[in-house]
């Protein structure tokens, strides 16, 4: 349809969960756009019904503080703030923010307050640029 798929994002809950499907593109998004795609994405979900509960379909653009789902949209923003939920401590704190100073195969590198932390790829529970 002409959108890159930015990301998803599943929220199991009892009542009804919620699947957020970010679209992007280089000439911006509009709410044209968002129900474009959601009317073709819920066609899809419709017919191969891979969620089998009760759910909500939501379509929209990464925004200003877009979340960041792979280590290509990390390279895309070096040099970006960013704010990082961490899996798991690092030196002690689940959450970071800082600038986005490098980014290789395994890991995504900020710097806080002149301090450089090296952040384990499969360590970034959630991430997003920090407007």
């Amino acid at each position: 349809m002409g959108y890159e798929l930015w990301g998803l994002e599943y929220f199991p809950r009892s009542h009804s969960s919620l699947l957020r499907i970010y679209i992007d593109n280089v000439a911006g998004i509009t709410v044209d756009d968002c129900v474009r795609v959601s009317r073709q994405v819920a066609g899809v979900l419709d017919v191969n019904d891979p969620i089998r509960s009760r759910y909500e379909l939501e379509v929209s653009s990464p925004g200003l503080d877009r979340p960041l789902f792979s280590l290509e949209q990390f390279a895309r923003f070096l040099g970006s703030p960013v704010k990082l939920r961490l899996a798991s401590k690092l030196e002690g704190r689940k959450h970071l923010t800082g600038v986005i100073e490098a980014v290789s195969n395994e890991e995504v590198q900020i710097i806080e307050d002149g301090q450089s932390f090296r952040i384990p790829a499969g360590s970034i529970e959630k991430a997003n640029i920090n407007q």
